[in-house]
């Protein structure tokens, strides 16, 4: 059984979660991952440690994506772990702050295979990481993808500029951290749920980042607050899928926040059948297609999945119900 927290409701704690508001959930299978968030991409990489998986190296030197050596005459297995590692971010953590660094690279080349070399222009973010308030106190490895994602293809492809953005289940809040550091033009709404909200505060503190990023309460399910845009022009989710009782509380959420024209990303790792049971429900509402990733192999093989959504108009909603009676 997971270890008692004072924050969290005791039906979660027991794991018969609530029905009604993900104000009421807390999976407690998710709390047992707290105390190692990278487990299931550990499990996947057999014996890689966790300063290997982290970038790092015993001198805190970092592998960036730019600085990787080539991996062309590694066997298969090494070369999936070493692409993987490469693609994560720089990370180091002060056990005295208890503060992780991420640096995302900027660059957008060279493949992993390609000898190359590219420019080392980065974006750094410090977290307070804590996984007292459970699992979203903790920098997961879908967040770190679309992190990475938004470096490599916003800075360049999609300017930010002027754009209302909202990220559900921000956790920590890295990514809406990064889009905010991307941009500052942009208005950033990291938003979760109430024992979320001190440690996202504190990092957009830390990051200097008050000017352009608010924190929000939202829970899903229940009347987006009036202090979100109604109609953001993008919305970013990274990890949300991970609990079955929420999961028509978060296609609510994507639906009362989305019109067709909202731009939304989604990463998620597939960790459970039960996952099948959301897209099942999110198809009512979005369609959806895998982004144009040149990395997408890499975390494709680690179960982890970045798409973009888009909202079905209504009409065509109203057609698709009636073709099936």
């Amino acid at each position: 059984m997971a270890t008692e927290n004072p924050l969290l409701p005791v039906p979660a704690l027991l794991g018969t979660a609530a029905i009604g508001t993900s104000s009421a959930i807390y999976p407690a299978e998710e709390l047992l991952n707290a105390v190692n968030p990278l487990r299931h991409l550990m499990d996947s990489l057999g014996s890689t440690s966790s300063s290997e998986l982290h970038g790092t190296r015993s001198d805190q030197t970092a592998t960036t994506i730019g600085d990787e050596e080539s991996t062309e005459n590694l066997p298969n297995s090494r070369k999936s772990k070493s692409e993987l590692i490469t693609l994560l971010p720089d990370q180091h953590f002060s056990e005295s702050d208890g503060i992780l660094s991420l640096a995302f690279s900027l660059t957008s080349g060279p493949s992993f295979n390609s000898s190359a070399k590219s420019t080392k222009s980065q974006v750094s973010v410090k977290l307070v990481v804590d996984s007292a308030p459970g699992c979203g106190g903790i920098a997961w490895p879908a967040g770190q993808i679309l992190s990475s994602y938004l470096t490599q293809t916003y800075r360049t492809v999609t300017p930010l500029a002027g754009k209302s953005i909202v990220e559900l289940g921000s956790g920590t809040g890295l990514v809406g951290l990064i889009a905010g550091k991307l941009d500052s033009s942009c208005k950033v709404f990291i938003t979760d749920q109430a024992p979320l909200l001190d440690i996202m505060t504190k990092n957009v503190r830390l990051n200097s980042l008050e000017g352009n990023i608010e924190v929000a309460e939202l829970n899903w399910g229940e009347p987006i607050p009036t202090n979100l845009p109604s109609k953001p022009d993008i919305i970013l989710a990274a990890d949300c899928v991970y609990f079955e009782p929420a999961f028509p509380l978060l296609v609510q959420t994507l639906a009362d926040l989305s019109d067709t024209s909202t731009h939304i990303l989604f990463c998620y790792k597939k960790r459970r059948k039960a996952d099948k049971r959301f897209f099942s429900l999110l198809k009512k509402k979005f369609s959806w297609e895998e982004v144009d990733d040149p990395n997408r192999r890499i975390y494709n093989r680690e179960a982890i999945t970045l798409l973009k959504l888009q909202k079905i108009p209504e009409r065509d909603r109203a057609q698709g119900k009636k073709r099936q009676v």
